[in-house]
């Protein structure tokens, strides 16, 4: 079977949506392939936090309507479901237009708390790991990401769009725990995935972002929706588009190890050339994190890799970076600067990632900033 399909779809008008969506799972069999009448089905979109639709930051609503109605039309029941890291989900469902959606075609949306352990995949390198019972008991899962750049993990797609249904800041836990290690960090994502299994993954590429994501990047037009069985070959198929090299990609290299690699020589079917390629696309750089052995990670992280630093002519003294820092690194004090404990600080990107005004950027470490220098 055809494992991912590329469309091109020029906007988000909700007639044009429906269509290209139509047209999109008619190679996989079509939504009623997936869904069962009855079944209660989960749409995951990324709700990562209260942004409106336009800055690219989240799924758009209407990729989420189109879905819904195709899963209403083939007897399922679906429901919305996600669980931001930090804003709170009312005001999350509301700024991203979901809850619009939810209320015109009369279906559910809530947040994906009350952690349960998630029975794992054989071969999964972590054995315990807790997401959202309404994840875990859903019959079917429908996987909606949105395209974006990642400053930590390179790109988030579809394979990490369901790190979001570990439960608020557990997320940041998991930073703390395993952030450190990108290939670590990107086999947690896909132990998460293979267990979960979506049904079907359908990424918005119609907008996505690019550069300094994945919530202070630039939005880009890419006019695609994408849709797989398998979230890694879209994940990786994307990557190529991207112009990005897959062995970069530290996902792509956490499946290589475990023998996951999908067969990419097959073409996915649908309106791109086989070798189509976006061009310039602004993909993040990654420091390597853990370049010296284990017993050497301060000095790797003081002189090696990147450091959150504060722009305070941008920052808006929200606090928002202390809150989420699951290593306790970060302070504000009563003047709006943020002290930050670098021998604490993992390096886990998570400020940036919440920051609503792109006012934490990176410094890179000394010898990164030397080698630059050289140009070597």
């Amino acid at each position: 079977m055809t494992p991912t399909v590329i469309i091109a779809c020029p906007d988000y008008a909700e007639k044009t949506v429906h269509k290209r969506m139509t047209d999109l799972l008619e190679p996989l069999g079509g939504m009623g392939r997936f869904i069962m009448q009855g079944e209660r089905v989960l749409l995951k979109p990324n709700m990562l936090s209260a942004s409106p639709p336009e800055r690219c930051v989240t799924t758009h609503p209407e990729v989420v309507r189109a879905a819904a109605r195709l899963v209403l039309d083939s007897g399922g029941i679906p429901f919305i479901g996600d669980s931001p890291g930090l804003d709170g989900f009312r005001s999350v469902a509301e700024r991203t237009g979901m809850e619009q959606v939810a209320q015109e075609l009369s279906i559910e949306i809530r947040e994906l708390d009350c952690p349960v352990p998630l029975t794992m995949a054989a071969g999964s390198v972590f054995q315990k790991v807790f997401v959202s019972s309404h994840a875990v008991e859903a019959d079917k899962i429908i996987n909606l990401p949105k395209l974006k750049t990642h400053a930590q993990m390179m790109l988030t797609l579809g394979v990490k769009n369901l790190f979001g249904t570990v439960v608020r800041k557990a997320k940041a836990e998991w930073h703390y725990n395993v952030g450190l290690h990108r290939d670590t960090f990107s086999d947690l994502h896909l132990d998460i995935a293979k267990s979960l299994a979506p049904a079907l993954t359908i990424l918005d590429g119609i907008d996505g972002m690019e550069g300094h994501g994945p919530g202070n990047g630039k939005p880009r037009h890419f006019g695609l929706l994408a849709a797989s069985c398998d979230p890694l070959d879209l994940d990786f198929r994307i990557c190529t588009m991207l112009g990005a090299d897959l062995h970069s990609f530290p996902l792509y290299r956490s499946a290589l190890r475990r023998n996951l690699h999908p067969d990419l020589k097959k073409p996915a079917e649908g309106d791109f050339p086989a070798d189509f390629a976006f061009e310039n696309v602004d993909i993040p750089k990654l420091d390597s994190l853990h370049l010296l052995p284990s017993f050497l990670d301060g000095f790797g992280k003081r002189f090696f890799t990147s450091r959150p630093v504060q722009d305070r002519n941008k920052c808006v003294r929200c606090g928002k970076c202390a809150s989420i820092c699951p290593a306790d690194a970060m302070k504000l004090d009563e003047n709006g600067i943020i002290a930050i404990d670098y021998e604490k600080c993992i390096r886990c990107y998570c400020c940036q990632e919440v920051c609503p005004v792109d006012a934490i950027s990176f410094s890179k470490g000394l010898v990164l900033r030397a080698l630059d220098f050289l140009k070597i």
